[in-house]
Order: structure tokens, then C-alpha cells, then sequence
């Protein structure tokens, strides 16, 4: 119970950045990645575990409705996988930087609640776990992403 809480919690956060609004900076990237980063792939690979969690988030009927408008245009599904892999990247140790709009701002007002917010967990999880992520590391994910939640969900 409490492995999944910890995971839930760690991947929320992650998943809270799919209903992130984002703003671009061109400023390089500072380092080469923790182990943590590497052992995701690095970029490469944290981009394809996106694009992942982008095609199982369009299939869950829970939460789907709340990027409607984001893949009505395939610039904005576009930006919000940079703005994803950016912030996942950063997140784990990895050069990437994350400069959009904070969690707070991006998401008040949209009435997202747990159950939308744990939703969008599990299909980090599942998508973390298609690209052969490891539980430890999916854990660690987790708890780097988890304080995000209180500044996503609605009461």
C-alpha cells in the first residue's frame, strides 16, 4: 500500500504536467543528466516514454476531455510533449529545463479533482512501465513529481 501510494503520488506529479500551459526559454541545457536521467534514456527516451503517456492519456475516457483543444492542433500537441519532456527531464536530474507556468496557474480553474489527477498517474505508470521502467525508478519519478498535486486538484 504504501510502495503504491508512493508511486501514485510520484507519478501524479508527472502526470500533472500534461495539464501544464507553458511558456518557451532558449536557454541550453546546463549538465549531462543524473543516472536517474540516463538510465531513462535520457532525452531520447524520456521523449518516447511522452509520447507514450500522450497516446494512453487520449484513450482514457476520464480524463481526455480536459486537452479537447490541445489536439485539435498538432502544434499544440506538439508543445506540450517539449513542455512535458522538459519538465520530466529536469525533474530526474537531466539537462532540461522546465520555464512554463507554475502548476497553480496552469491548472485553476479547469475542476480538476483526484480522480481525474490519479487517472493521469496511471497512464504515466503504464507508460513508464511500456518503456521498461523500473519499479525503484518509477518510485524516484514519483516522489520528484508528487508535490505538484496540491497546486493541480480542486477541493
Amino acid at each position: 500500500m504504501k510502495k503504491s501510494l508512493v508511486r501514485m503520488s510520484a507519478l501524479a506529479l508527472c502526470a500533472a504536467m500534461l495539464f501544464t500551459a507553458c511558456k518557451k526559454d532558449d536557454a541550453p541545457p546546463a549538465n549531462t543528466g543524473s543516472e536517474l536521467y540516463k538510465r531513462l534514456g535520457s532525452n531520447a527516451g524520456i521523449k518516447k516514454v511522452v509520447d507514450d503517456f500522450i497516446g494512453i492519456v487520449v484513450a482514457d475516457n476520464v480524463i481526455n476531455g480536459f486537452f479537447a483543444n490541445t489536439a485539435k492542433s498538432q502544434e499544440r500537441v506538439d508543445d506540450l510533449k517539449m513542455h512535458l519532456v522538459n519538465q520530466i527531464g529536469q525533474a530526474v536530474g537531466g539537462p532540461e529545463k522546465y520555464t512554463g507556468l507554475s502548476m497553480k496557474a496552469a491548472h485553476v480553474g479547469l475542476g480538476i479533482k483526484d480522480v481525474h489527477f490519479n487517472a493521469l498517474v496511471n497512464d504515466l505508470v503504464a507508460a513508464l512501465k511500456k518503456n521498461n521502467v523500473s519499479d525503484a525508478d518509477v518510485n524516484t519519478i514519483g516522489g520528484a513529481l508528487s508535490p505538484m498535486r496540491k497546486d493541480i486538484v480542486e477541493p
